[in-house]
């Protein structure tokens, strides 16, 4: 999900840079990528949340934060 608001940003920015767009077209375009911006932020959030979340020990082992163990089958 993240890949496709990235594309869609990029596909919006290059739009904009046309000299041909219409204001309102412009100001359709704008909004979206506001949205889409918000919702990449949101994805990056989580998921620096989810990695905050495990740490590596010393011996190689993976936990939580709280100390918790992960099982070894434990996919998140």
């Amino acid at each position: 999900m993240f890949e496709d608001h990235l594309a869609r940003l990029e596909a919006i920015a290059e739009a904009l840079e046309r000299r041909d767009v219409p204001l309102d077209e412009a100001l359709r375009l704008f909004e979206e990528g506001i949205a889409r911006v918000r919702a990449a932020t949101e994805t990056l959030d989580a998921a620096e949340g989810r990695l905050r979340e495990l740490v590596q020990r010393a011996d190689g082992t993976f936990g939580t934060t709280d100390g918790t163990p992960l099982a070894p089958d434990d996919d998140g």
